[in-house]
């Protein structure tokens, strides 16, 4: 069993995508990848806390902060009310 089956990633994508129909769902939205990257950083985290010399580990953590990081940049820069209504329903700090 993987931590992130297809029924999760469907759930994250419905719950912060911006189209909700049935038949499409929004993948590729920023506040949806922002999602998923905030769900896979807190499970690498997890997984650190238990095995804090799996430096590779380490390194897929900071490449995901990173690109969350570019993508919560971009919607700063593009639509700040888009980027405050992600950041206050993922509880992220800035």
């Amino acid at each position: 069993m993987t931590y992130l089956s297809a029924e999760k990633k469907q759930e994250l994508f419905t719950k912060h995508g911006k189209s909700n129909t049935e038949k499409t769902i929004d993948t590729g939205s920023p506040e949806s990848q922002v999602a998923l990257f905030s769900y896979r950083i807190s499970h690498l985290t997890g997984h650190l806390k238990k095995n804090h010399k799996d430096f590779a580990t380490q390194r897929s953590l900071l490449k995901l902060v990173g690109k969350r990081r570019s993508l919560l940049d971009y919607l700063k820069k593009n639509d700040i009310e888009r980027y405050r209504a992600i950041v206050k329903e993922l509880g992220l700090r800035k």
